[in-house]
């Protein structure tokens, strides 16, 4: 929506003060994106997330959430650090009433020195969150030798938060620019070094198992599409792209969703049932088996109190009352990564099966990592391109 920003955090890219120009679709230009974005097919956009440079810097930040509800988008984020919210209580407010469901607040650690650019705001942001019943998900750029010793400590901060703070969901730092092999080194960091560093730091509560890649989830999108007949999301991105986990605090124990879960043989289960209605089965006794299936993968013993797992999941799954999963929720903490990449481990492999893009004025949709590692062809090559025709 912007590249301009109140901040000029040493590892960001995108700035209006490094860029020598300032990039702003107007509201029209937006729409129009939107639309864009609604008529894809086979299912059209329905979650959306709004982001710069500083998007609060926008006069106009309110009217864009709106407009995007009022477009059909069902989930729209807010991608900010949070300085704006914290200095003005009426504008979170007004986020959350326009119908911003969830912000990405960047947060880069628990300390000041970790996180210099929005840590004294941190407890005023908490604050107005409340206030206004925003719903947070924390951001950290993880950077080796920098922040990565405070990985536990910032889920633990999360927990802490748990009214307010829905996840956290770490991002391995993308390393653009030219840069010697051995500052590379320095500071790369991986998906897996983030979930081993987890592990070491909470005393193994969180473990490597306790993980899945993004595209798991795809047998939950088969298995409401063969139920339903509607075209779902698959989310079948590269493996090497993101990996998740939910988190539960039961009293003073730590519980992921694996410890009272098969979470992959509830998976094969769905993805054998979804093929078995695809094959001709019987939708009816399909649902029937399905409703008395998934309690074989749930021990109930092990889960959290006052957490009925086989409702839950019987709602989404069978009743496809969505509600339940936010329910599910507001119970657990998501625990996420995704790396980025940069022209050092830049792979088309991956970029051909993102699942996060960016839509541009001239109405294309560019993965996120061409558009951001390739500049020359898209980020900047865009917006020059769109400065240019808005000063003729």
């Amino acid at each position: 929506m912007t590249n301009r920003c109140n901040l000029a955090c040493w590892y960001c890219f995108y700035y209006a003060e490094r860029a020598g120009y300032v990039y702003e679709p107007s509201l029209e230009d937006i729409e129009r994106m939107l639309r864009y974005l609604k008529a894809q097919k086979p299912v059209p956009c329905n979650a959306l997330q709004i982001t710069g440079g500083e998007p609060t810097l926008r006069e106009d930040i309110v009217e864009i959430i709106k407009l995007a509800k009022r477009l059909g988008f069902d989930h729209v984020q807010l991608n900010t650090n949070g300085i704006k919210l914290a200095e003005d209580a009426a504008l979170a407010k007004a986020i959350v009433e326009a119908g911003a469901g969830v912000v990405y607040l960047s947060f880069d650690g628990v300390t000041a020195k970790t996180n210099p650019k929005n840590h004294r705001y941190i407890p005023k942001i908490l604050w107005n969150a409340r206030s206004a019943g925003m719903k947070l998900v924390l951001v950290p750029t993880v950077i080796r030798g920098v922040n990565d010793h405070e990985l536990g400590d910032i889920v633990e901060f999360a927990f802490t938060n748990l009214d307010v703070v829905r996840g956290v969901n770490f991002q391995p730092v993308s390393l653009v620019g030219r840069m010697p092999q051995e500052e590379r080194e320095k500071h790369r960091i991986t998906i897996p070094d983030v979930i081993r560093a987890l592990e070491e730091q909470t005393g193994g509560a969180i473990a490597r198992e306790d993980f899945y890649p993004v595209p798991s989830v795809s047998a939950i999108s088969h298995i409401v599409e063969a139920l339903t007949g509607r075209k779902q999301y698959e989310l079948t991105t590269h493996f090497a792209c993101g990996m998740a986990t939910y988190v539960f605090r039961d009293g003073n124990r730590v519980v992921p969703i694996t410890r009272f879960i098969d979470v992959e043989g509830l998976l094969e289960y769905l993805n054998e049932s979804a093929e078995r209605i695809n094959g001709g089965s019987n939708k009816l006794m399909e649902r029937i088996k399905l409703i008395s299936g998934i309690r074989r993968f749930i021990d109930a013993s092990k889960a959290p109190k006052g957490l009925n797992v086989y409702s839950l999941l019987f709602a989404a799954l069978v009743r496809h009352d969505y509600r339940a999963l936010a329910k599910f929720h507001h119970n657990a903490l998501f625990i996420g990564m995704m790396h980025f990449m940069d022209l050092y481990n830049y792979d088309i492999a991956r970029v051909k099966r993102c699942s996060i893009h960016y839509v541009t004025p001239d109405l294309r949709t560019i993965p996120f990592c061409a558009f951001n590692v390739l500049p020359e062809y898209y980020r900047d090559a865009m917006q020059k391109e769109y400065v240019a025709k808005r000063q003729e």
